[in-house]
C-alpha cells in the first residue's frame, strides 16, 4: 500500500459527522488535517465502492456512543477509519482458498502505523489505535474504553437497515455469500447473537429500533419467500 499522507483536494467537510458533542471529554486535540487524509485514503482504497460508507457511519456512531465518556477521541476516530483496510479488494487475497484464511485485522494493524505517521498523527497514540482495531470484532474482549466504543459501533452497523444493506450487497461477490439464503442466515445470527454483546447503555438504546427493523425484515422474507428463497 502506498499513500503519501497529503490531504487531497476532494476531502469532504467532516464537521457534521465528526464534531464532538458539547458533553464530550477527550484527551488532546483532534487534528482535522489527519482526518481528511485518512478519509482520502479510504476513498481511494475502498473497493467495492459501497464499503467506503461504513467508515464515516462508524465514526459518527462513535461520537454518539462516546458522549459524556472519558476517552481519547483521536484514538477512536483513527481506528474507525482504518480498522477495515484488510477487507478491500486490492488489499485482501483474490484466491478463494487464501481468502478463507485471511486475517483482515492483522493486515490493518500492520499497515496502520505507517499511514498514521505519514499524516502526522500523534506517535504516542498509535499503540492505542492498534489495540482498538485488534479488539473491534464481536467475539473480542475489549480492554480499553476506546475499543469498547469502536466495537459497539461496529456491532450496531451489523443490525437494522444498514446491516441488511451491507450483508445483501455481498451476495455473489463474497465467498461466504453465494445466495440470499446465506445472507439471511447471517442476518438471523446477527439478530440472535449481537445485541447481547453490546457493552454500553447508549449502544443498547440505539440497537432497539435496529433490532425491530431487522426482525420485521426477516419476518417479511419468510412470509414472501417461504422455502423458495434462493
Amino acid at each position: 500500500m502506498k499513500f503519501s499522507g497529503k490531504p487531497g483536494g476532494r476531502c469532504i467537510n467532516l464537521a457534521h459527522s465528526l464534531q464532538a458533542p458539547a458533553t464530550m471529554r477527550y484527551k488532546g486535540p483532534v487534528s482535522n488535517h489527519y482526518l481528511c487524509a485518512l478519509r482520502d485514503l479510504i476513498w481511494e482504497q475502498a473497493r467495492p465502492v459501497e464499503k467506503f460508507g461504513h467508515q464515516p457511519r462508524l465514526a459518527a456512531l462513535t461520537e454518539i456512543l462516546g458522549a459524556g465518556l472519558d476517552y481519547d477521541r483521536d484514538v477512536v476516530l483513527a481506528a474507525a477509519w482504518l480498522h477495515d483496510l484488510g477487507v478491500f479488494i486490492g488489499n485482501r487475497p483474490e484466491n478463494p482458498a487464501a481468502l478463507s484464511h485471511w486475517d483482515h485485522v492483522a493486515y490493518a494493524c500492520a499497515h496502520a502505523p505507517e499511514i498514521l505517521r505519514n499524516v502526522d498523527y500523534p506517535a504516542n497514540k498509535i499503540p492505542a489505535v492498534l489495540e482498538a482495531i485488534r479488539q473491534h470484532q464481536p467475539g473480542d474482549e475489549p480492554a480499553t474504553i476506546e475499543a469498547v466504543i469502536l466495537r459497539d459501533a461496529d456491532i450496531l452497523e451489523q443490525l437494522g437497515a444498514v446491516g441488511m444493506l451491507r450483508t445483501v450487497s455481498k451476495v455473489g461477490r463474497d465467498t461466504r455469500f453465494r445466495s440470499f439464503t446465506d445472507a439471511v442466515a447471517v442476518l438471523r445470527r446477527n439478530l440472535q447473537d449481537l445485541p447481547a454483546q453490546l457493552r454500553l447503555d447508549a449502544s443498547r438504546h440505539l440497537a432497539e429500533p435496529r433490532i425491530r427493523i431487522l426482525e420485521a425484515f426477516l419476518a417479511a422474507v419468510e412470509d414472501e419467500a417461504g422455502p423458495n428463497l434462493f
